[in-house]
């Protein structure tokens, strides 16, 4: 899933592409991806495009009052092109789920892989009007380290890993980024959020703020279509089970749940404690 570096770096790429141009089409071929009715799509067509900014994981492209808000979800992307194809789409073929032109002939489609259709497009007046960017917690960004600080203590005995990836709590961090994060800091997973020292608050909060701002400096001035690769080649054990760990040479472990999965260093945020099942055992300390 595309987590604040990668949407960070689409918002740059839009923004020095696609700011002053108009759209001239914009077409849904996936009508579960529309959100919203009012104002319609077509409403995008001749407004000028003016900023592109980033919400946690959301994508908002701006256009004279009105909002085209995207979130890409686990399987979605936007795909630029230079010269965009005219033809129509037929609905339902294919991955294409929103195709947009520009006045200069550029453009991007949106696409998802996969059976479970996520990704989500909504037409607003007010980008709050998006129940998911009006839930957002703080953005990692512009979070002071005291305020991280009560935002954990608020959360009891909730596991790191799970605050770190609630969008209502702070915004953007998924889990891929939450382990790389939990990694850096050498933490567990399962540590509960308020049993931090004051060392390990600001510990934490320099992993957040640095392995997010490395990330997002990786990407800059890739062209949207290696992003996806530049984010799997920089991550240190999310993805990466069985492989070693490059701090300490120890083997990347993996804890699955239903839906997803999360990996981490025994060694380096364990204290060399593998995790059982998540289902099974006892939260670590």
């Amino acid at each position: 899933m595309p987590e604040l570096p990668e949407v960070e770096s689409l918002a740059v790429f839009l923004r020095e592409r696609a700011v002053g141009h108009a759209f001239v089409r914009a077409d849904i071929t996936a009508i579960s991806a529309l959100k919203t009715y009012d104002p319609p799509i077509s409403a995008m067509v001749g407004l000028l495009i003016d900023d592109v900014q980033r919400h946690g994981k959301f994508l908002d492209i701006s256009a004279q009052g009105v909002h085209l808000v995207i979130h890409l979800a686990r399987a979605g992307w936007l795909r630029w092109k230079e010269e965009q194809n005219t033809g129509l789409v037929r609905p339902g073929k294919g991955p294409i789920a929103l195709r947009t032109v520009l006045d200069d002939g550029a453009g991007f489609d949106l696409t998802e892989a996969g059976t479970q259709k996520k990704l989500a497009v909504y037409v607003v007046r007010d980008v709050n009007e998006v129940p998911g960017v009006a839930r957002l917690g703080p953005d990692p960004f512009t979070l002071s380290l005291e305020d991280f600080g009560e935002i954990l203590k608020r959360q009891g005995r909730v596991q790191l890993k799970g605050v770190l990836r609630s969008q209502s709590v702070i915004a953007g961090i998924g889990n891929a980024y939450s382990d790389e994060i939990l990694h850096v800091a050498k933490m567990s997973p399962f540590k509960p959020a308020s049993n931090l020292s004051d060392d390990e608050l600001k510990t934490l909060y320099a992993a957040m703020r640095d392995t997010l701002k490395d990330a997002v400096d990786r990407s800059a001035g890739l062209a949207v279509q290696d992003l996806k690769s530049e984010k799997k080649s920089g991550l240190r054990v999310h993805g990466r089970k069985g492989e070693k760990c490059p701090v300490c040479g120890d083997i990347v472990r993996e804890v699955s749940f239903a839906d997803s999965s999360l990996q981490y260093c025994a060694t380096c945020q364990t204290g060399g404690k593998p995790l059982a099942d998540r289902r099974l055992s006892k939260l670590l300390k």
